[in-house]
């Protein structure tokens, strides 16, 4: 996941070989907010198993160094109740993690990063990110207190195209990855749905994750058919059994309910093949496994890479 909220925090918590013949897309990542633990316990290490697993992309996830006081204040309270403590770079600068990528071949296009630091420092997280290689630089979710109504909404979409704009100016992209909510109606309007059309497509791109979307009853081929060239990169997990929100999907409660039925991908219910080769003809351009906090991360890497690495996308 990313930038997770908790309690109000506005903290950010919250990844492709050429290989099989077949694949003739990007290379496969990994979001790694599929193993923070690991990469607290052993970060060098915990790359190398990666990229030894096959994939080639990563996906960081905050607070970094540059991000706002309160965002790193807020990532002590839910990494402490998450067990483990890392997060950002783990302790290396810029130029030291790009050392590192290089020794095992690995790239980080994309980073997930809170709202208030891509509107108070976007220069500081630029700096970092040409050094890094980043490109895309995006939240994982919504404040709370931005997405009470419509009028909150449309601040929002306001401000993402703010950001957006900063964001070119500095040679990145900004982008938004949706945990599940705004999909249904509110006062007759889908807010997803507003913030696909009055923001400019060409500042603010989208990240979809499969298994949020699906829990939000939003078919995933459908919505990157209807928006090509909007989602430049996919969050790619299962599902064991087919499960939506009890709710809204508004917050941590309901996403982390969903946990249990996260699943290695290939091994639920899910069709990735279809989904994953309609994002690549809809403009997707990059495809970071994630699944969140598993426990068992060289397991879960390895079985989804052997069924990713054999679809015909």
């Amino acid at each position: 996941m990313h930038q997770l909220g908790l309690a109000g925090a506005g903290l950010g918590l919250l990844p492709q070989l050429s290989f099989a013949k077949a694949r003739t897309t990007s290379d496969f990542g990994v979001a790694l907010f599929t193993l923070p633990k690991s990469l607290s316990e052993d970060f060098e290490g915990t790359l190398k198993m990666i990229a030894d697993s096959g994939y080639k992309e990563l996906e960081f996830f905050g607070p970094y160094e540059f991000s706002t006081a309160a965002a790193k204040e807020g990532w002590k309270m839910a990494a402490n109740a998450l067990g483990f403590s890392g997060s950002g770079y783990f302790g290396n600068s810029p130029k030291e993690l790009k050392a590192i990528l290089d020794r095992y071949g690995l790239s980080a296009p994309s980073i997930h990063i809170d709202l208030p630091t891509l509107q108070e420092n976007m220069e500081a997280v630029a700096e970092a990110a040409h050094i890094v290689g980043h490109k895309y630089v995006g939240i994982a979710m919504i404040p709370d207190e931005m997405r009470q109504s419509l009028d909150d909404y449309r601040r929002t979409i306001d401000i993402f195209n703010e950001v957006g704009g900063n964001a070119k100016k500095h040679g990145l992209t900004f982008f938004y990855h949706n945990h599940g909510y705004g999909h249904a109606p509110m006062n007759g309007s889908v807010p997803f749905q507003m913030i696909l059309d009055q923001t400019d497509k060409e500042l603010v791109k989208m990240q979809l994750d499969v298994f949020w979307f699906t829990a939000a009853k939003v078919d995933p081929i459908q919505i990157l058919e209807a928006n090509p060239n909007r989602f430049i990169s996919l969050h790619v997990k299962d599902m064991s059994e087919l499960k939506t929100f009890a709710g809204d999907g508004g917050n941590m409660g309901e996403w982390m309910g969903l946990f249990p039925y996260l699943a290695d991908a290939g091994e639920g219910v899910l069709d990735l093949g279809k989904i994953l080769a309609t994002a690549k003809k809809t403009g997707v351009k990059h495809f970071f496994l994630e699944k969140d906090l598993t426990p068992e991360p060289e397991k879960a890497l390895k079985n989804s890479f052997s069924h990713l690495s054999g679809l015909n996308i």
